[in-house]
């Protein structure tokens, strides 16, 4: 009986032992993941384990989405998942996306993971024309994107086509142009074709590259009202807070970078900024729902902290990560640079095969007619020598013929004619026969020319067969393949008589190497900025190109005020153009 009791209460002690849980679901920009998180996990709990099962490190840039009444909100960290104004019903889903930006994608971004979340928030944000882009930019990101997912551009493999399945365009440019689909892939191919070499993480940098220069990439627009009742956005990015007309979301009326900005706050609905320089007016405005305040001022401490981080050393773990990142770099490069060179020789080796199998069949194709002037020179000489039998036989015969006729002619002579009559005619055949053997000593004369010049050019057919037989052999002797260099060129792998030993994939990550590698990266880098301005040119090439195609009662609002500001030259970086608007913030703000 007590057994039976203490049974009873270990069982019960070990179910009361197992924690509850609920089934969350996390969707990322190419993936989705489900977890079983117990009841009392934080916000914080949940982050970290989707960060670990991804192996991201550079945490602070993301974070865990839902969606409450239409209004976007992300998850807390130190507040319980299930606390959160978020469906009960299992699985509970949320978005892992990037919520704050960086300021210069190459220099921040470290981990190659994030690079690539970061390239496929900010491509589907451009595709989904969330963030507006320029019909000749939208070609080059394109062309970057291709190269990312399909590698170097290969005529062979990538026909004509090859991209009718991919949506690389906004439909917007699309619409813009009478262009037909097979136009706009010839101008991606043309640009995807000059990206050879390149990675995908460094196609997906590049992307990024160009992609944080538009007017409305990583901005979280917000409608606002100000102390008048009019109706304005609000924009919170990595540089600061602008205020924007609803109609125009490229140029802000005015902009309040971080290092301005002294204090911010919100009260109820009404949101107050407070500038450093106390000689400028406060700004107050207005939200409709006091959630969205909440999410503003989230967005504003978050990329506020991220400022002023940047401008501060970076920490030991930042430090660590970038000389991992600078290892795995060099480690790859030279890994690529391997293979660069293992396919330099492997296409070098396949000539070389090539050119022998080339050689081998030209000579072969050399004895083949050799033996076929050899059996026609044969085949000549038979026929000359049967000539030149025959041609004697008929001289031998010509011959015997004149000595009958010569013994005619002395019989003749030699009888007795005993009328004129018959002296008359033996005389006429006397002549004839006379006339008969001289023709017949000029034919036999001819036919024995003859037979001399036969034999004559059966001498020489013999001649040509002996030199025939000659080149024949010579032929037959000569070795089939070209003479190679005295040190021959190490082949790849599977082609036969190639070695490469271990030793000559071997390196080690010495200070001078790194040192090496930094140079080579400030040598990128210039080498960068003089694209960039090629790169500009190539836009406006193309720009100018299907501008004749335009179909201008189809421009949007915002291509009409993009081209307005291109025509101002205002089209420049936004870390450049970033304080252009603070002069006017300088006087009073009236908005």
């Amino acid at each position: 009986m007590a057994g039976a009791i203490a049974s009873r209460m270990s069982f019960s002690s070990l179910k009361r032992k197992q924690p509850k849980t609920f089934t969350v679901r996390i969707v990322t920009m190419d993936a989705e993941m489900e977890f079983n998180c117990e009841m009392k996990w934080k916000g914080k709990d949940l982050f970290d384990l989707v960060c670990r099962t991804l192996g991201l490190r550079e945490t602070w840039f993301f974070g865990l989405q839902y969606t409450v009444k239409d209004t976007v909100a992300w998850l807390k960290m130190d507040k319980k998942v299930l606390d959160h104004d978020v469906s009960k019903e299992e699985p509970v889903t949320f978005h892992f996306l990037a919520k704050f930006y960086p300021e210069n994608a190459e220099e921040e971004l470290v981990q190659e993971i994030t690079q690539h979340l970061f390239f496929l928030q900010v491509k589907k944000q451009i595709l989904d024309e969330k963030v507006y882009c320029p019909p000749e930019a939208s070609v080059l990101l394109a062309s970057y994107a291709v190269q990312a997912k399909y590698g170097d551009y290969d005529p062979s493999v990538h026909k004509r086509g090859f991209l009718a399945q991919e949506e690389l365009l906004p439909k917007r440019v699309v619409n813009l142009y009478q262009m037909t689909p097979e136009m706009w892939e010839e101008r991606i191919t043309a640009w995807y074709a000059e990206h050879r070499g390149r990675a995908r993480d460094e196609a997906e940098m590049e992307y990024l590259k160009i992609a944080q220069d538009l007017e409305m990439y990583g901005v979280n627009y917000f409608a606002i009202r100000n102390k008048k009742g009019t109706e304005l956005l609000l924009g919170v990015d990595a540089l600061g807070l602008h205020i924007y007309d609803p109609e125009n979301r490229l140029t802000p009326k005015i902009s309040f970078p971080w290092n301005e900005i002294r204090n911010i706050s919100y009260s109820d609905k009404e949101f107050t900024i407070k500038p450093l320089d106390k000689k400028i007016d406060v700004f107050k405005f207005n939200s409709s729902k006091l959630r969205v305040n909440k999410l503003i001022l989230q967005l504003c401490i978050g990329n506020h902290d991220l400022f002023m981080r940047r401008r501060k050393a970076d920490s030991l773990e930042v430090q660590q990560m970038k000389a991992q990142a600078r290892e795995e770099k060099a480690r790859k490069q030279m890994e690529r640079q391997r293979l660069a060179r293992e396919k330099q020789m492997r296409e070098e080796a396949e000539r070389t095969r090539d050119e022998l199998e080339r050689r081998l069949l030209q000579m072969k194709e050399e004895a083949t007619m050799a033996n076929e002037a050899l059996m026609r020179s044969e085949e000549t000489a038979d026929l000359l020598a049967e000539k030149a039998q025959i041609t004697e036989e008929e001289a031998k015969l010509l011959a015997q013929k004149a000595a009958e006729a010569e013994q005619e002619m002395q019989r003749i002579k030699a009888t007795a004619i005993r009328t004129e009559e018959e002296k008359r005619l033996m005389e006429q055949k006397v002549l004839e026969a006379e006339v008969l053997a001289l023709k017949m000593a000029e034919e036999s004369e001819r036919r024995a020319k003859e037979a001399d010049q036969l034999k004559q050019d059966l001498q020489e057919a013999r001649e040509a067969e002996r030199r025939a037989k000659q080149k024949l052999l010579e032929i037959a002797t000569k070795p089939t393949y070209p003479p190679m260099n005295p040190i021959p060129a190490p082949l790849p792998p599977d082609i036969p008589s190639f070695n490469l030993t271990g030793d000559s994939l071997s390196f080690d990550f010495k200070d001078t190497d790194m040192k090496r590698l930094s140079m080579e990266i400030e040598k990128e880098k210039v080498e960068y900025m003089e694209k960039s301005k090629h790169l500009q040119e190539q836009l406006n090439e193309l720009k100018t190109e299907i501008e004749a195609l335009k179909l201008k009662e189809r421009e949007t609002a915002l291509d009409i005020l993009h081209n307005e500001s291109s025509d101002r030259g205002g089209t420049g970086s936004k870390h450049n153009t970033i304080k252009k608007p603070q002069a006017q913030g300088r006087r009073p703000i009236c908005i």
